[in-house]
Parts: C-alpha cells; sequence; structure tokens
C-alpha cells in the first residue's frame, strides 16, 4: 500500500508542494490509519498514513492530552505528489 504525508505543522522543507487541511475524521482500518481532511475549498481528502506516523503526527498537534484532533490543520501531500 502507498501511503501519504501529513505533518501537525508547517513543513520546512518543499514548502510549494504540501496543500493545508483540517481533519474531518480519523479511524483505523486494516492496520493503518485513514485520515478525511477537509480542504480550503470544501473537497474532502482521504490520507492513508501507518500507525506510526499518526502517533508522529498526532503528538505533534498543539492539542491537550485526550483533546479530539477534529478541526486541526495539518499539511498534507497525497502520494505521489498529487494533492
Amino acid at each position: 500500500m502507498n501511503h501519504d504525508r501529513i505533518h501537525a505543522r508547517e513543513p520546512t522543507h518543499d514548502i510549494g508542494q504540501w496543500a493545508t487541511g483540517t481533519i474531518d475524521s480519523i479511524e483505523q482500518r486494516d492496520g493503518h490509519c485513514f485520515v478525511t481532511v477537509e480542504t480550503a475549498s470544501d473537497e474532502t481528502v482521504e490520507l492513508v498514513v501507518t500507525l506510526a506516523i499518526q502517533d508522529l503526527f498526532l503528538s505533534r498537534l498543539d492539542i491537550e492530552d485526550g483533546a479530539s484532533p477534529i478541526g486541526e490543520r495539518v499539511w498534507y501531500r497525497k502520494h505521489g505528489g498529487e494533492n
């Protein structure tokens, strides 16, 4: 399975290749994390990352422990560079 990229903080590299959105939902299926992001143009994008990446980007969000990440801003890149 090809995995997408997601960051909780604005990337400092290849800035023009990243899109931003807000987390609409997060769920685990088939041993992967599926993050649905709503873009500024009200489109939804489904990102697929490993559970380790899920733990990493969630830990870097500026939210209190146990708080919901829904509505938080993230930066992402679809596999292959497609936003």
